[in-house]
């Protein structure tokens, strides 16, 4: 099992929440296990209108693989959505590393989290049927503040999270919920944390590689065999 995806959701490149999930990665990598890194940054989509579109069967959101607004020529860049979706069905283990801005995620990241609409219509809305957490594909997330004081720094970005990965038949495992870390310097005057996140990412590689997790795996999504 080496099906890793680890989501870096900042704008910002090479900043802490970056950092955080390459020394992830590199604590899995000495176990033996190459993740998958993808920048949400680096993928374009609209975020959700309203429409109710995929309230009605077959479920599909209007948005998808169409080319963004303002784009309608043959070289106009395409919505791309449905393609994280993918990755994060056809993965086994998922990490997410987002920092946290005004209490709560970056403005990117929440556009893709509200297109997920379409899944919980797909399976019912309200009325859906949970995953037990035990058949749930494990989540591994990691947030950074430059805050360092507030009681809910972390908590309604958590809340929205479980609801983003429950209709993609997935559910937060594990969490490292950091305060105090502005800038990559902040990070770096703390060897401890540094290296509490590459063990983190050993941990769970040795897991994989030993295949000695202690969870089971999902079964995919609906349409999980659908091109995006």
């Amino acid at each position: 099992m080496n099906n890793v995806l680890v989501l870096q959701c900042s704008p910002h490149v090479g900043g802490v929440s970056d950092s955080v999930a390459n020394l992830f990665t590199k604590g899995m990598a000495e176990a033996g296990i190459e993740a998958r890194t993808v920048a949400l940054r680096d993928y374009a989509y609209s975020p959700c209108t309203g429409c109710g579109g995929c309230s009605r069967p077959p479920h599909k959101c209007i948005l998808a693989s169409r080319p963004l607004p303002g784009q309608n020529d043959a070289c106009a860049q395409m919505d791309q959505a449905e393609e994280i979706f993918q990755m994060i069905n056809e993965a086994q283990l998922v990490m997410i590393s987002s920092p946290i801005y005004f209490y709560f995620l970056p403005a990117h990241f929440k556009a893709l989290i509200d297109r997920t609409q379409r899944f919980w219509m797909l399976q019912g809305g309200e009325d859906r049927v949970p995953l037990p957490l035990s058949r749930a594909k494990p989540v591994l997330v990691a947030m950074t503040a430059g805050r360092r004081r507030g009681n809910l720094l972390f908590s309604g970005s958590l809340l929205s999270l479980k609801y983003f990965l429950a209709p993609l038949g997935a559910a937060v495992r594990e969490t490292r919920l950091l305060r105090g870390l502005e800038s990559i310097k902040d990070l770096h005057e703390r060897p401890a944390v540094m290296a509490a996140l590459h063990a983190w990412g050993h941990d769970w590689g040795h897991r994989l590689a030993t295949e000695n997790a202690s969870y089971e795996l999902t079964q995919p999504l609906p349409e999980a065999a659908d091109k995006p």
